[in-house]
């Protein structure tokens, strides 16, 4: 079986890792795949313009430039564009070989496995990766939804396995996830949104597809501080709040009361008081202010469940398909 791959890579304000990560996937050695790059950048260098619409001219790509700038929003509307059978998400900074699509693909002859889970190496972490650090078995934990977030290892773990969940800059989802069980990104994850792919992933439970981890599926993540698919750098106050809301957000959604007090115990111990493995500083006035927006990051996402009850957050989608927010730049061919 080789289905038809729609590889996905949402950008914003990206420049030469974009154009790196889109030539590096044209040069997949896979025989049938399109490539959609939903633009969310103002304005572009002239050179990098220069290559994303000769891409789209030449039909090597598919174009398109929304007005805003939203990461599970630009998936949603990316989605809606797709002809695979298979949608594979992707990053603006990340490396790959040439059989990356085909790694992805092998594992779609198994009707059981609805999504699968890239193995991913960050690049600035590439001298961590040091004989015996292998790993062949997740522990049980890393399938227990409240304290899985801190075991599920896809940076060393060689052997391929069920996993409850994957990274967001390497990970693929049959078409059906989508359109016969209703699935989409949550656009109420804000900022970076931070574990809107853990969102995505805990809610395929109820389809009864797995998701499978396959290492051969391995790419390098630049990491790259400024641009990127979110609207916000690491360093600033809004994203501290974002990072507390979504992570909140998450575990209202998704989590039992007895698995959901867990994780934000964990989430207070790692994030807030800095202890492993986040290893952050334990200086008095750090964990006051982490302690602040771990505060106002729980009293938001408590917002933001209310308000569900009548609005689900998803403006963007109502946006592109009132078609007020979106601007086709190219819509070129699929590649061969």
């Amino acid at each position: 079986m080789t289905p038809f791959i729609s590889v996905i890579v949402p950008t914003y304000g990206r420049e030469e890792p974009l154009q790196t990560t889109l030539l590096d996937i044209l040069k997949q050695d896979y025989p049938h795949f399109e490539v959609i790059v939903v633009d969310q950048t103002q304005s572009h260098q002239p050179k990098i313009q220069a290559c994303l619409d000769g891409l789209a001219q030449e039909g090597k790509i598919r174009l398109f430039k929304v007005n805003w700038a939203s990461l599970p929003g630009a998936r949603n509307y990316a989605v809606k564009q797709a002809k695979g059978d298979v949608l594979l998400f992707l990053d603006d900074d990340v490396l790959l070989e040439p059989t990356f699509l085909a790694a992805h693909a092998k594992n779609y002859d198994r009707p059981e496995v609805g999504g699968v889970a890239g193995r991913v190496f960050d690049r600035m972490k590439l001298a961590d990766f040091q004989p015996g650090l292998e790993i062949e078995d997740l522990p049980p934990e890393a399938m227990n939804p409240g304290i899985a977030w801190y075991h599920i290892n896809l940076v060393h773990t060689v052997k391929p396995q069920r996993v409850l969940s994957a990274r967001g800059c390497n990970m693929s989802f049959r078409r059906e996830i989508f359109e016969s069980h209703g699935i989409l990104f949550d656009e109420r994850f804000q900022g970076s949104a931070v574990r809107e792919e853990s969102d995505f992933c805990l809610r395929i439970r109820k389809t009864g597809l797995m998701i499978w981890y396959d290492p051969d599926a391995h790419l390098i993540h630049l990491g790259e501080e400024t641009g990127g698919c979110h609207d916000i750098t690491t360093r600033s106050l809004k994203y501290q709040l974002t990072f507390y809301h979504n992570h909140f957000l998450m575990g209202f959604k998704n989590l039992t009361p007895w698995q959901a007090s867990r994780f934000f115990l964990r989430l207070f111990d790692c994030h807030v008081l800095g202890r492993p493995p986040c290893h952050k500083s334990g200086s008095p006035v750090k964990i006051i202010t982490r302690f602040g927006f771990y505060s106002l990051g729980f009293l938001q996402a408590l917002q933001t469940v209310v308000r569900s009850f009548w609005d689900d957050g998803q403006i963007y989608s109502r946006k592109s398909q009132q078609g007020t927010s979106v601007t086709l730049t190219q819509e070129a061919g699929a590649t061969p």
